[in-house]
């Protein structure tokens, strides 16, 4: 089922809330899905779902490198029983650090604070599709 991203019914963004791990799926060059386990926050207001993670991980040279005038893709899903969210969206590898910053405190909020590392990036995705059943 899609949501109307714009107006998500008060039982999805609940759900968002909930303190849930999800995989994140990236495009690596050769155009195959990479999936990996990930927290992630959702930003109702911005329409972004954030991950944060360390420049050289494969998920986030993945985003970086979508060719030039080609947005990388990403997708963000969380399972829980029956229910289930996939946020996708258009996604950029971000080191600006008040970024970086909302998302190491938006990730602490929902799950715990992590530990500090000196390559800290956040990867944004802006999402555009909302599907799933909360």
């Amino acid at each position: 089922m899609g949501y109307d991203m714009y107006d998500l019914p008060d039982e999805v963004l609940a759900f968002l809330d909930e303190r849930h791990l999800a995989t994140l799926t990236t495009l690596r060059p050769d155009g195959s899905p990479h999936v990996v386990a990930v927290g992630f926050t959702w930003d109702d207001d911005a329409g972004l779902a954030r991950v944060i993670t360390f420049a050289p991980s494969r998920k986030a040279r993945n985003v970086a490198a979508a060719p030039a005038g080609a947005p990388a893709r990403a997708a963000v899903s969380q399972v829980d029983g029956g229910r289930w969210l996939t946020l996708e969206g258009t996604a950029v590898v971000t080191d600006d650090p008040p970024r970086v910053a909302e998302a190491v405190r938006r990730y602490a909020e929902r799950y715990r604070p992590p530990g500090e590392r000196i390559d800290r990036v956040a990867i944004e995705i802006t999402v555009d599709r909302v599907l799933g059943r909360a």
